[in-house]
């Protein structure tokens, strides 16, 4: 078996791609939720309509249909929190490869030079992200639970409850369900983001390429895809501005 050296040595350029993907995707998180005017992104109008469609609870005497559409968003957040913990034994298991994996990337004609404890700090931030995915989902889970409790404390048409109380219940609702879905798309960001995080196994460089590469797909997805613009036509937007 070839030695591999035991000491960290991580360059200069590591740190620098390193704290590009952190910013990248911390900035990207921003943008998201912060942008107006013509660059409210999508999910904002999703906020929107997730409160246009709370205003048409009140309206509903049967509420099946809420119930199944909240059943369906709970459904596959918890798809994908068993996935982050499939990937997470998946990471766990590449740690216990490093010797096997480092020679693989030794013989790469593109691979940098790595050592033993440099590939397990790498592997180590990677396991870091989808623990971080998981917990996103878990809560998310949890919130989409709550969310069903709401809507299922919505006075239902004709029970004499005035409007404006009907109105507050489906407002509590819109609330939990928006942060529900904000908390989702935290854990779906960072899947993304664990796909750009492994150019680091190659090299800082590609770690910086994958990362651009990862933002400028999610970026237009949310800001200039035709879904989007879609909705726009179709809905005038009100999007409440965010919390402090």
């Amino acid at each position: 078996m070839t030695n591999l050296p035991t000491d960290a040595a991580f360059s200069h350029l590591d740190l620098a791609a390193l704290i590009f993907f952190v910013i990248a995707w911390v900035g990207y998180g921003l943008s998201v939720g912060r942008m107006r005017g013509r660059l409210v992104s999508l999910s904002q109008i999703m906020n929107a309509q997730r409160e246009s469609w709370a205003r048409q609870m009140i309206v509903r005497e049967n509420r099946v249909v809420d119930t199944t559409i909240n059943a369906s968003l709970q459904n596959g957040t918890a798809f994908f929190a068993s996935t982050s913990l499939i990937a997470l034994g998946g990471v766990l298991t590449l740690s216990r490869s490093g010797d096997e994996v480092l020679s693989l990337f030794g013989t790469l004609p593109f691979g940098a030079i790595t050592t033993r404890t440099t590939w397990e700090i790498k592997v180590a931030g990677l396991a870091v992200v989808f623990v971080y995915a998981f917990f996103k989902f878990a809560w998310a889970y949890r919130l989409f639970n709550y969310g069903a409790i709401l809507i299922g404390a919505v006075p239902p048409k004709g029970s004499g409850a005035s409007e404006a109380q009907m109105l507050r219940a489906a407002r509590r609702a819109a609330a939990m369900n928006i942060a529900a879905g904000n908390h989702f798309a935290r854990g779906q960001r960072a899947f993304f983001f664990a796909l750009a995080y492994l150019g680091w196994f190659v090299s800082p460089i590609i770690l910086m390429l994958t990362t651009t590469a990862v933002v400028l797909v999610m970026w237009r997805r949310q800001f200039v895809s035709e879904i989007r613009a879609a909705l726009l036509s179709e809905h005038p937007l009100k999007v409440r501005e965010p919390n402090p």
